[in-house]
């Protein structure tokens, strides 16, 4: 098998079809692939999220070396650290177009983060608050007035395509085909349809909005 390395990280923020990212990436065989999900599933992880976004030493080599992949928050915000931390890593930068991807956040994470109503699951509540860390206060510095949400996305997506050598970054506004990741990732074509979830209806169902 492959070296227990994370191989693919997501760049890109929540919202820009990072689960779809997900699946394919583990249908291509890049898996498990870390995404806000598995915090749910290991509330402990949140101490460690917390501590990098104080900006505390983090062995990312242990705490991610069991993933194939990562993608979507708290990821995406760690991305230069990952970066000097999974060298041989490659990059995939998840856009869309500003104005749908804030109607998209606006219904969806961002009521979750700043609603003040706190979950019964004690799992839940730990991972309320290391989002509140990392996306409300690190990301957003506490603002959610729509210029200024669709600003720090901007300059997100243009720090990340400054930074990364285009041989380890592949941006991609259209996540309905496998053509351009395959390519990208050196692996096959699968047969069947990109995978296509959690749409903005899902995504409150899930969170109880």
């Amino acid at each position: 098998g492959r070296s227990m390395a994370l191989q693919v990280i997501g760049a890109g923020f929540g919202r820009t079809g990072t689960l779809s990212l997900r699946l394919a990436l583990e249908q291509l065989g890049f898996g498990p692939c870390y995404h806000m999900f598995e915090v749910f599933a290991h509330p402990e992880h949140n101490a460690t999220w917390e501590a990098a976004a104080r900006g505390e030493p983090v062995d990312w080599a242990a705490f991610l070396g069991p993933y194939g992949a990562a993608v979507d928050w708290p990821v995406c915000h760690f991305w230069r650290e990952l970066a000097e931390a999974f060298p041989q890593a490659k990059f995939i930068l998840t856009e869309r177009d500003p104005e749908k991807w804030y109607t998209s956040i606006s219904k969806t994470i961002i009521p979750a983060i700043t609603s003040g109503r706190v979950p019964d699951d004690p799992g839940r509540q730990a991972q309320l608050k290391m989002a509140g860390l990392v996306i409300t206060q690190k990301t957003f510095e506490n603002r959610f007035d729509k210029d200024h949400v669709i600003a720090v996305y901007k300059r997100h997506n243009a720090a990340v395509k400054a930074a990364l050598p285009k041989e380890r970054l592949l941006v991609t506004d259209s996540l309905e085909g496998w053509g351009p990741i395959c390519a990208f990732l050196g692996v096959p074509v699968p047969a069947t349809p990109f995978p296509k979830t959690n749409s903005t209806d899902e995504f409150r169902a899930m969170v109880q909005l």
